[in-house]
């Protein structure tokens, strides 16, 4: 009876050794998938929403009635105007842009967007691109464009991560 005893006492050690060795090791499967699914959290409809919002978004330009909205102020660049604060229409549009992009996406290497790359486009030719971080293969991207008196405008916006 002794012998059975020990015999059961056995398998039964080995059943908790079994079972302690699964367990930590779906605890490090678990581990790893949290840990890549993070890195996966940027999505193309959030780069989307960046671009219309950005578009929106009223700047320190003011014509005679308002203040423009950065499309506005893209159309005001292309055709050369000057703000009612005597700055440049370009100079603003490039400084609000970059002051956007910055607040709205952290870039640096601890962060999972390692870059950026923004560029605007007039009748298929660049009137203004921006430029920081790194471009590496793995990027989510969008594009919206308009048109304003026959004339094309296109705005892109690439993270990289």
């Amino acid at each position: 009876m002794i012998r059975k005893f020990r015999k059961g006492q056995e398998e039964i050690v080995g059943f908790v050794v079994i079972v302690a060795i699964v367990s930590v090791a779906l605890l490090i499967l678990l581990g790893f998938w949290l840990r890549s699914s993070n890195e996966e959290a940027l999505e193309s409809y959030e780069v989307e929403n960046f671009i219309q919002s950005a578009l929106q978004y009223t700047t320190d330009c003011e014509d005679y009635m308002e203040f423009l909205s950065v499309q506005e102020l893209i159309i005001a660049c292309e055709e050369e105007r000057i703000c009612l604060n005597d700055r440049d229409s370009c100079e603003l549009l490039e400084d609000t842009l970059t002051n956007l992009i910055e607040k709205g996406w952290i870039i640096n290497e601890q962060s999972v967007i390692k870059g950026y790359q923004f560029k605007i486009m007039v009748e298929e030719q660049e009137k203004l691109f921006l430029q920081e971080g790194n471009e590496t293969g793995n990027y989510k991207g969008s594009f919206q464009d308009f048109a304003k008196q026959g004339v094309n405008y296109e705005v892109s916006f690439n993270i990289y991560y």
